[in-house]
Formats: C-alpha cells, structure tokens, sequence
C-alpha cells in the first residue's frame, strides 16, 4: 500500500525518475513546443494524442483520456500494484526501498510468480555450466565453432542444459517447485508412462526475456542430431511468441539512440550483430512477424531495416514483414545479402565492418526492394513480361505521396526500359487519379499540425467551465492563486469534479506541500480524478497571471453559480404560485426563468 511507504521515499523515488525518459522506453516521443508527444500506448491511433510534459511531470492522452504521473504511468503499462511500480522505478534509479512493515503486493498471480523465478533459477543454471563446468564444455564449444565470444554468451546468458533426462526435474524440486507447475511451464515433460523428462536435455539454451528483462521463456537449439532442431518453451500467460521480440529488453535503448530497429529472424543473427558492435537489433522467434509485433515496433521507432535470409524464403518472408510494417505505419528499409547468406554467415565471411557498411547502412527503400522483389515474376527478355512487370511497378509508384520520390524512381524505370519520362509520368497521374489520390493533401508533419489541432477540435465548453478550469490550472501551479480562490468562493464551484479538486488542493496546500502536480496525482486515490488532473494541468497557462485575470475568472465562476441559485429560488416561487393558483404570478416567474436561462445560454 501507498500509505506504508514513507512519502519522502515516494517522493525521492518520483523525482529520480524523469517522466519523459522513463515514458520514452515505452513510446517514441517527439518534442513539439514544450510538451513531448507519441502514439498512445493504451489504446490504438494512428496519430499522435498522448502528451508528455517534462515540466510538471504528468501525462495525458486527449483521447483516451488516461493521465497521471511516472508511477501512474508504470502502473496503467504494466498492470503493476503500486508496490511493484514504486519498485521498479527505485530499482532503476539506484534507490533502496526500506525492507519492513511494506506489504509486497503483486499483480502477478502466485503460479507465474512461481514460473519466473524457476526460470530465473534454470537461467543462471544452466549459463553457469555452459562457462565454468566439464557438464557444459559441449554446448560451450558449439558457442565458440560458431564465433561467439565470452562477453556475447554473458550479455545474452546463453546456456546449456544436460543432457541426463531429469537433472532440471531433480534440481528444482529441490528448490521447492511442484512438478505440475514445471510441466505447466514446459519446463519438463510427461510421457505416457507418467516419467517426466527434461523438455530441453542436451541442448544449448537461448533465455528469452520479455521487455523487463525477466526470462520467460527459452529456446533451444540441438548440437546433435536429435530432433527437433530448434525448440522453444510452450506458450502461457507470461510467453506468447506473436507479442514478443528477442533481445528487446537489450536493444530497445539502443534503438531510441539510433531512431531505427534492425530486425532478423533468428537468435545467432541477432547475437552476430551485437557482437559486431549493431545494438539495436531484435529477432522474431521463429515465426512470421506479426500485427502486433509490428505494432510494438512503431511505438518505438519509425524506421525499421528488415535484414532475413538472402534465400527466396527469406525474400518471401521479407515482403510479408515489409508490408505489415508499412500497414503500422513504419517506414521500411530492406538490407540486401548477396549469395543467398544469412546474416549470422555473412558477417563471418565478410567481417563486421562490411556487414554495417554494405548491408546496414546501404539497404535499400521499400520501393527498391519491391522492385527488385517483383522481379521475380517476370521473364523480362520477353515483351510482354516487361509491359506488364512496368505497369505493376508504376502502380507501386503511384501510391507514394512525395512528387520528388516518385520522379526518382520514374526516371530508374524510364533508363532501364527506354520509356520517355513524361510518358510514365503521365500513366502514375492517370493511376493516381483513379485511385483517389490528389496532390499535396498529405499530412506534413503528424507530429505537430494534428497534435496541435486535437484539443481546438473538442467541442466548446461553457464560459464557466473553461474559468474553472483554467483557474484550477493555475491553482495547481502556485499556492498564492489557490489561497486567493478559497478565500473569494472556497468550494462554490459549479462542477462537482472542479469541487473536489479544489478541496483536495486546498488540504494539500495546509499539510505544507509544494506546487507540484506530479506530486499531487500521487496523493489522489480516484483514477478517474487522477486523470481529469493531467488532463487540467496540460493546459498551457499564463505564467505572470494578474489578480484581474484571476478575479475575472472568479466572477464569472460566481456569476454561473448566482445564476443558478436565482432560478432555483424562482421555481419554488413558481411552484408556490401554482399550488395557490395564481396562473398569472406563474407565468410571470416562467418568463423570468427563461430570460436568465437565455442570457446564460448567450453568455456561453
């Protein structure tokens, strides 16, 4: 619970932990005046509504609503207990939580907490027998025949797992796991004799983390020829192979620095990589990228290098990953590995500094690679081939937006087939005009023009309602204003919401609290208010605001509240003359209530 924590610790813990870094290693953010904006994490957009301001330490989106501070934050992402976010961010900061009288709670249910820490045991295992046992000198010469160094088997915790058929069955239940759990797990098997074994016995093991760095999974690969290949754990609530990406925990600093993702289909091309010195790579484990995979990679980066096999599988599986990236919206390079290699030889034969140089930093656009992909369809020696090969190709051009990419391109196609510029030109027109599109009605910059407009297209709110909170915006930020307000009309706000704030600040203020948002979010218990603070505190404010602003404010929030009052008092009287029968006095009331209702209507 908050309230066993010392709320100087909360306090030290918040401010060690920068909103804007610890937000931006969820979501790509991008400053546009004083505020950073991103896509929203909580719920899907294609433009950008979630706003960060490093100033007052909150966060907002305009259109899910959800609002608060860093711990807020963590809470909402990750599902975690206020504990566990409080924790997590200490952790990161370098901050002891005290040990006792703090009641641990968890939103992990007892099972998974279970399953990660056998994972967390196995981990360590087995990476301590694959580097300093006899038991590990096979899997560790595996490693070594394919290249990789002491430091890359550290970094990655590779490991090797025996090959004795319930050495991990033993080992944990000595460690107090129930075997039901392990299987469960797929950490061992059962077999149809009621035996278990060891799921990946005689294999070297790939630990695979989620994004916290937590091990919930392994892959496993046979130095033998004992089949399967390659073997993964089975899926659970804390693994599913479609959501997660390998080595994103590692790289996912990495790829904010270098504003790109590198993204290979295997474990050894990813380890290659990184050893080469590219950090910001992450590999799909053994499947086909998926929708949400490709989803999690745009709210990090915007431009991803698709680097798979230089085999025709490897060129399928590239245009498949290719076009659900562009579906999310990244912009998509292609690295283009000559022999057919994979990446993990290529930079064997070739050395590091040719992989980064010729295949990295030279790979192709999407529009290249799409031609060069199409290609493969055709017989371009025969006429017909290339007529309809060029046709296909100019209707791939005629989607691009930008005028100068087009032309480009166009003028590649017009050298290489001998078709006069204008003449191609003309046809993308044509195609462009049938499909819809119409020049220069593009987005210039999401970023900016979007995310200004979003809150000028809410409808408009009430004349009181804007003073309210515009003066709760500003009591947020400074406790003479709010001295002044509880002075002038105390709780007299006509909103119950607006009410509430303002009594929590009040009570803030007294306990001798500074003027800090963030910190008064964490004193809030509601959610809903939690968020209707960001949403507030986002308003941009005057900072040398005078007292005749304030007091404006002030009248008109009065003037709303007098109003009210008057025709409260003046339908008892309407409903005393009726009860009198007084049909005249009535209708003389009725007309003053419409005409207050009219001029409040008009004020508005």
């Amino acid at each position: 619970m908050a309230n066993q924590i010392p709320e100087e610790t909360i306090e030290e813990v918040r401010k060690a932990n920068d909103i804007v870094d610890v937000i931006g290693e969820y979501v790509q953010l991008k400053k546009q005046g004083r505020n950073f904006f991103g896509l929203c994490p909580f719920h899907g957009e294609k433009t950008p509504s979630f706003s960060v301001t490093q100033e007052k330490q909150i966060f907002h989106c305009f259109g899910c609503g959800k609002g608060g501070n860093v711990v807020t934050f963590m809470m909402e992402m990750e599902s975690f207990s206020f504990y566990e976010a409080l924790k997590f961010l200490s952790n990161r900061s370098g901050i002891d939580l005290p040990d006792s009288g703090i009641k641990r709670e968890t939103s992990l249910s007892q099972e998974n907490q279970s399953i990660l820490e056998a994972y967390e045991w196995l981990t360590k295992l087995y990476h301590h027998l694959l580097r300093f046992t006899k038991d590990g000198k096979e899997g560790y010469s595996y490693f070594k025949d394919r290249g990789v160094d002491d430091d890359s088997i550290d970094e990655f915790q590779l490991g090797f797992a025996p090959n004795v058929k319930d050495f991990t069955a033993e080992f944990l239940s000595k460690k107090g796991f129930h075997q039901q759990l392990l299987v469960k797990a797929g950490l061992i098997s059962v077999k149809d004799d009621n035996s278990v074994t060891d799921r990946f016995r005689g294999r070297v093991i790939f630990p695979i983390r989620n994004h916290l760095g937590k091990t919930v999974a392994f892959g496993a690969r046979s130095i033998t020829d004992q089949g399967p290949k390659y073997l993964n754990s089975s899926e659970s609530e804390l693994f599913q192979k479609s959501k997660l990406l390998y080595n994103f925990d590692l790289a996912k600093r990495h790829i904010r620095k270098e504003s790109e993702a590198v993204l290979f289909e295997g474990y050894m091309d990813v380890i290659s990589a990184y050893q080469a010195g590219i950090k910001n790579v992450i590999a799909t484990m053994g499947t086909a990228l998926t929708e949400s995979q490709a989803k999690l990679l745009k709210r990090y980066v915007d431009t991803v290098i698709i680097c798979y096999d230089g085999d025709q599988a490897g060129l399928e599986a590239t245009y498949k990953a290719a076009n659900l990236l562009q579906k999310s919206g990244c912009i998509v390079k292609v690295a283009n590995l000559k022999g057919n290699l994979d990446p993990d030889s290529y930079i064997k034969e070739y050395g590091s500094d040719d992989f980064k140089d010729k295949v990295i930093k030279a790979s192709d656009t999407y529009t290249s690679f799409y031609m060069r992909y199409l290609k493969k369809d055709y017989n371009l020696s025969l006429e017909s081939d290339r007529i309809e090969y060029i046709e296909k190709v100019l209707k791939q051009l005629a989607m691009i937006d930008s005028s100068v990419e087009r032309e480009y391109y166009l003028k590649d196609v017009s050298n290489e087939y001998n078709i006069s510029i204008t003449t191609l030109m003309d046809e993308v027109k044509t195609i462009r005009q049938k499909i819809g599109y119409h020049e220069d009605k593009r987005d210039k910059n999401r970023y900016t023009n979007k995310a200004v407009n979003f809150s000028r297209n809410k409808k408009l709110l009430p004349a009181f309602q804007n003073a309210e909170r515009q003066l709760l915006s500003h009591m947020l930020q400074d406790d003479y204003i709010t001295a002044k307000v509880q002075q002038e009309i105390g709780a007299g706000f006509n909103l119950n919401e607006h009410k509430i704030i303002a009594t929590h600040l009040y009570a803030y203020y007294e306990e001798g609290h500074p003027a800090d948002v963030s910190q008064f979010i964490e004193k809030l218990t509601d959610e809903s208010m939690k968020q209707l603070v960001s949403e507030i505190a986002m308003n941009p404010v005057i900072s040398d605001i005078s007292d005749k602003e304030i007091n404006d404010y002030i009248r008109i929030i009065r003037a709303e509240t007098g109003d009210k009052n008057n025709i409260k008092t003046l339908k008892e009287q309407r409903k005393i003359a009726e009860q009198e029968n007084d049909p005249i006095k009535a209708a003389q009331i009725a007309m003053q209530i419409i005409e207050i209702q009219k001029q409040l209507k008009n004020s508005n």
